[in-house]
């Protein structure tokens, strides 16, 4: 798109096309001590090459997780992307700035959607995905309303271990509707226990919302959990079981489908996104085959011509603006395209080969450097021994405020963890608790810079 300013006869023809005289006039419905009278404090126009030097300085202070030794998860992980990933992805064919609206006029988009879908549906362990969501925390919410409109009831069960961003969203979503929203907590473990669950239950829930690994990086026990809510005493349908996952982390752990999920919401970003700033990221989002009817979404199908060639085409559109207005069975408008693009070309570059081998890596270096921690003098695991334990994250109790742990850290380059007494994570943890991430990336040279860094602390 052309931003260049447009000339003052350009302008006077617009202004004559609306029946007006000058700019000012535009502005007279707008009282005169509602407006701007003051000349703008900017400094004056400068050449193309003074900008691009300023602009130039400007970037040269950003600090990069790429240019650093990133340890930070907390939801957003800094995981190897293929070279072949930005290179495809930069194609005219897949660049647009938007999801096209007549979908079946572009048949290589939606057949990549169809293997999308696909490959989140092994992934999960489930019987069908959609085309993907906004990103983890919309998917997780979409899960939730797609539990209270197949039950019909009010009452939604949280585990307090579930990403405090989650649960904002969660509420967000219901916050003009009837509906209440149950946190169960965690033990000292640092896990959701059924009997918890079991406990909150009652004949209003519709669902119960369990992360794993969990915001502490710790496996919560699905299986348990979601077999607790199902003995709910409700008359018809049970509580409908939603698993808040990890893609990287089904490498080796079992699936939420293994485990009893009816729905599985997870972020999608690990799967060939960089971090970039917070977004935008990519919803995942798959379900048994009895709610397909109800899934939010785009859902792309696969048929034949007349002349039985191979088709794609978006079906079941009971969704926001296509037809059923007020009827619809979700308001999510859109799916992330680009994105969805980018974790195909991922996912089908590392095969269940390459993403187990991931996992693993990511599970045995973040055992290694949870143990080398573990020896520091003041430092301890928050949840050491617990069961099943963590994957790819865990808690570190630091001496001093983690704040100040991480920011002696990152003054050397490295970025040594979340610290989870932060307003930023809803003050999850204490103020001396550090959240520490190891992807595959991270070599046993750097984390035994870390620790070096964290004993010199």
């Amino acid at each position: 798109m052309n931003y260049v300013q447009i000339t003052p006869t350009q302008r006077d023809e617009m202004l004559a096309t609306i029946g007006v005289d000058s700019v000012e006039r535009l502005f007279d419905p707008i009282p005169e001590h509602a407006r701007f009278d003051r000349v703008l404090d900017i400094p004056e126009g400068i050449s193309e090459l003074e900008i691009q030097r300023e602009l130039g300085g400007l970037a040269a202070k950003n600090r990069s997780a790429t240019g650093q030794v990133c340890f930070m998860g907390g939801g957003a992980y800094d995981h190897f992307i293929p070279a072949f990933i930005d290179q495809l992805i930069s194609r005219g064919e897949f660049l647009t700035a938007y999801t096209p609206y007549q979908a079946e006029a572009s048949q290589g988009s939606l057949q990549a959607f169809f293997e999308f879908q696909t490959q989140v549906a092994r992934l999960t362990g489930l019987d069908i995905a959609n085309s993907s969501l906004y990103e983890g925390s919309t998917a997780a919410a979409e899960g939730m309303l797609m539990a209270l409109n197949h039950t019909g009831r009010k009452r939604v069960l949280v585990a307090g271990t579930v990403h405090p961003h989650t649960r904002q969203v969660l509420k967000t979503y219901i916050s003009d509707l009837p509906v209440d929203i149950v946190e169960v907590p965690a033990g000292a473990s640092g896990v959701v226990s059924a009997a918890d669950v079991e406990k909150a239950l009652d004949a209003q829930t519709a669902c119960l919302v369990v992360q794993s690994p969990n915001v502490f990086g710790l496996v919560e026990d699905w299986e348990g959990l979601f077999a607790a809510a199902k003995r709910a005493p409700v008359q018809g349908a049970a509580p409908l079981a939603i698993a808040v996952f990890n893609p990287i982390s089904l490498g080796m752990l079992r699936t939420p489908g293994e485990c009893g999920a009816d729905v599985a919401a997870g972020e999608g970003q690990s799967l060939g996104t960089p971090l970039q700033f917070g977004g935008p990221y990519l919803g995942l989002f798959a379900a048994k085959k009895e709610f397909l009817r109800r899934m939010p979404g785009r859902l792309v199908g696969q048929t034949v011509d007349r002349k039985g060639r191979t088709g794609y085409c978006l079906t079941l559109q009971t969704r926001e603006q296509h037809i059923r207005k007020d009827k619809a069975t979700s308001n999510i408008c859109t799916n992330q395209g680009l994105f969805a693009l980018r974790a195909t070309m991922y996912m089908t570059a590392m095969g269940p080969g390459g993403l187990r081998t991931v996992a693993e890596q990511c599970y045995h270096k973040a055992r290694y450097l949870a143990g080398k921690i573990a020896g520091l003098k003041g430092y301890s695991l928050k949840h050491a021994g617990g069961t099943p334990g963590f994957w790819n994250e865990f808690v570190v109790s630091c001496s001093k405020p983690a704040e100040e742990v991480a920011a002696r850290c990152a003054a050397e380059g490295v970025l040594a963890g979340v610290p989870l007494g932060d307003a930023r994570m809803d003050r999850i943890g204490g103020a001396n608790d550090l959240l520490v991430a190891v992807t595959e990336k991270r070599t046993r040279a750097e984390m035994d810079r870390l620790v070096s860094l964290l004993a010199a602390v």
